[in-house]
């Protein structure tokens, strides 16, 4: 009787030689035969182990003059491996679907778009993102917290630059002398806290929280207290307006970021970048500026001048070049000295320090404990 045409004809079996198998549960290797019909069965000694649909079979990694497959419904590390030129050919040719997995050039084209775009994102919140997060959550951070991000920092701050608070008796009298002058002109209350830190580092800063730091490295540079009293009028500053708060949320954020596009993606160097950037010029320029207004304006109700800070600040930075002011976080050296010139009125009031003082001052880190 005639066949009718509508009939599927039976699928062709065709059987292979000889290659290598790993059943994805063992590290036995096998030798096994082939069989091409509807499916790939993969037998041993006439039984068989595993079939295989040719749509779910893929190519594996794998070295030169070998085909390594897998398939997706296999066992993770189940594997095929021919050496056999002629073999490979004929099966790959069953197997519409074996480099479905591989990453084309659109896709690698794709991938490096979208990394640059997230690369390009993450630059974006760093530059205007942060800073308006900055300046909106610092008013919203309790004072007790900022006291205690302030102790983490300050902890941080000794340990970073191995220095230890000078504690010279007339020194530190001399020291509290000024300090409650400059206080009480700044209208800050007596939760102010402040010292002098044993480094060579020539440098001054707040912490959060009301820490107010001067390094020795600075005060040996100092040729008198108006130029210190200054620098510390420029921190209280920062203080009042929560610069330090401000600068440790937009830092550690930042560090934050730029750990995530490099691979830090626990950001654990957040806080401790923040920190250390508190005492490296990490304020903005806008903040800069403001808290000169305010030492400034401190110096001359204490009747004193404000050019001294000025001059300091340029005999220990050295005349900057002009180009570096676009770039520069704090206002140019040669430009505040500059501006504290101006209009600065001729001393009104007493001396902030007697001779006597100020050298007790300037030794006040001698016998530090």
């Amino acid at each position: 009787m005639a066949m009718d045409s509508d009939t599927p004809t039976p699928a062709k079996s065709t059987t292979l030689g000889s290659v290598a198998y790993f059943d994805g549960t063992s590290s036995r290797r096998r030798m096994v035969t082939l069989r091409l019909a509807d499916r790939l069965e993969i037998d041993e000694d006439e039984q068989t182990l595993a079939a295989w649909a040719y749509a779910d079979i893929r190519r594996a990694d794998s070295p030169a003059g070998m085909l390594r497959l897998s398939c997706l419904t296999a066992p993770a590390l189940a594997r095929l491996e021919l050496r056999d030129k002629e073999l490979a050919n004929e099966l790959v040719s069953r197997c519409t679907n074996i480099d479905d997995h591989m990453i084309g050039r659109r896709g690698v084209a794709a991938i490096v778009g979208w990394s640059l775009a997230a690369a390009v994102s993450i630059v974006a919140v760093v530059l205007f993102g942060l800073p308006l997060a900055a300046d909106r959550l610092t008013p919203l951070v309790p004072e007790a917290f900022e006291r205690r991000l302030g102790d983490v920092a300050d902890s941080q701050v000794k340990t970073m630059f191995d220095a230890k608070v000078c504690d010279n008796a007339a020194g530190q009298k001399a020291f509290t002398k000024l300090m409650t002058a400059l206080r009480e002109s700044a209208g800050l209350d007596t939760s102010v806290q402040s010292g002098v830190l044993s480094s060579s580092v020539p440098n001054a800063f707040a912490l959060p929280g009301g820490k107010v730091y001067l390094f020795n490295g600075l005060l040996t540079k100092a040729e008198n207290a108006d130029e210190i009293a200054g620098v510390l009028a420029h921190e209280l500053g920062h203080l009042k307006h929560r610069d330090s708060m401000r600068a440790m949320i937009h830092n550690g954020g930042t560090s934050f970021l730029i750990g995530l596009l490099f691979g830090d993606i626990t950001g654990s160097s957040a806080l401790i970048f923040g920190s250390r950037t508190l005492v490296t010029s990490s304020h903005s320029r806008e903040a800069e500026n403001d808290a000169d207004s305010f030492a400034i304006d401190v110096m001359h109700r204490l009747g004193r001048p404000a050019k001294p800070t000025g001059e300091l600040l340029l005999r220990v930075t050295g005349k900057e070049g002009k180009g570096l002011s676009i770039i520069s976080t704090h206002p140019l050296s040669e430009d505040r000295l500059a501006r504290m010139s101006r209009q600065d009125p001729p001393a009104s009031g007493p001396p902030l320090l007697t001779s006597e003082e100020w050298r007790s001052l300037k030794s006040i880190c001698d016998g530090k404990s």
